[in-house]
């Protein structure tokens, strides 16, 4: 999962608001719905000296309906200027919350995001094809953009008359599979230029096949084949987006399975692999982060436990305030922040992802791990003393 809805917090001055809010639709009549959950939250931060014209101007944002009408949260933060971040979330929190302070409290939020899978659905017939640009990272596929396909050749209907009959079906088939061709070639071209992460083929059933067995390598490693779309009239939306929606997931669930295994197997080599918080903050610093995989079954344990220390700089991290001096942070620039923060900040500093695990999973000390994007001989190893100054970490991984 990347956190790239979190980039705009970046280099931000405190103090923050965050809310987490259960967004669900009152489902009968009386009962509270998000404008009285955030109420209560909005009484508990004006305790707390958050500024009344931000809550206002949240109090805006939540009173906006989202769209959605099953149970669902919603993520916001804010600065002195307004609301930064404000996101649909899949789960509702348990119990709605808002915290004011110098950092923004993304633990929560972070754990209860889905990952964003951009998607292009491909619906054909015999003539060309339209194509939805979308996005997934609230559990749903939300359409966005669309653009039109033409094939090219008109000459797509069978004739049925006498002798004719044979050479208008040559005919009509050679124009599929022109089009088909003329489809996938544009295609290519897209996956090459905007690379979503899942591309569904939908539509004639005549056309699917050709249109895939047309598409260049790259493409067709994307590929999903969905039934139920089309671009006529008489197609069932809601089926179909509820396919399309159960396909996001497997997707999700195959990458990160990937990320899982790849994390194993690193760690079983001993290298490209790290595990503990001193050996992430370590790889942390000097971008080498791939993947932060993180254990979901106990939030509030391990590693989000602790406090690290930041400099103004993203990669700026360290356990303590004197290894921050160490890399070069001015004592007046440096602040401590929740372990988890500071992770995170690190994480979308350069563009890592994450990857959220139950502990029985995979061997994580202290809750959380990395896969690496290079190592050299300075890297923390799994398999020979490492570079921290944490002796309980001097172990070999079998």
């Amino acid at each position: 999962m990347h956190l790239h809805w979190l980039k705009p917090l970046l280099g931000r001055p405190a103090p923050f608001v965050t809310v987490h809010l259960d967004a669900s639709p009152a489902e009968v009549a009386g009962e509270s719905g998000p404008v009285d959950r955030w109420r209560s939250v909005r009484r508990d931060l004006e305790r707390d000296g958050a500024p009344q014209a931000l809550l206002d101007e949240l109090a805006e944002r939540i009173a906006q309906p989202d769209g959605r009408r099953d149970s669902h949260g919603r993520a916001l933060v804010a600065d002195a200027d307004g609301v930064v971040v404000d996101r649909v979330l899949l789960e509702a929190p348990a119990t709605s919350s808002g915290s004011y302070g110098p950092v923004p409290a993304l633990g929560p939020v972070v754990r209860a995001s889905e990952e964003s899978v951009r998607v292009l659905v491909v619906a054909v017939d015999r003539t060309g094809a339209d194509l939805r640009w979308g996005d997934a990272d609230d559990g749903e596929y939300r359409r966005q953009a669309s653009e039109t396909v033409e094939g090219g050749h008109d000459e797509v209907r069978k004739v049925r008359e006498s002798g004719l009959e044979r050479r208008g079906q040559t005919r009509a088939e050679d124009s599929w599979q022109r089009n088909a061709e003329a489809v996938a070639a544009a295609l290519d071209v897209r996956v090459r230029d905007k690379r979503p992460d899942l591309v569904v083929l939908t539509g004639d059933v005549r056309m699917v096949p050709l249109v895939r067995d047309a598409l260049g390598q790259q493409a067709r490693e994307l590929t999903v084949e969905v039934p139920g779309g089309g671009r006529g009239d008489g197609i069932h939306e809601a089926a179909f987006h509820a396919r399309v929606t159960e396909v996001v997931g497997e997707h999700r669930a195959r990458r990160r399975a990937a990320q899982v295994e790849g994390y194993r197997e690193a760690l079983g080599r001993g290298e490209g692999a790290v595990t503990g918080l001193d050996d992430v903050v370590e790889v942390l610093r000097r971008g080498q982060v791939d993947e932060l995989i993180v254990d979901a079954s106990v939030p509030e344990g391990g590693f989000a436990q602790r406090t690290l220390w930041v400099g103004p700089g993203v990669l700026q991290v360290a356990t303590s305030r004197s290894d921050l001096a160490s890399i070069g942070v001015l004592d007046g620039d440096a602040r401590e922040m929740p372990a988890e923060v500071a992770v995170m900040r690190a994480v979308v500093g350069q563009d890592a992802g994450v990857t959220f695990v139950e502990d029985a999973d995979v061997e994580l000390v202290d809750g959380i791990g990395a896969t690496l994007r290079w190592a050299d001989e300075s890297t923390p190893s799994e398999s020979v003393p490492s570079q921290s100054d944490d002796q309980r970490r001097l172990r070999t991984v079998v």
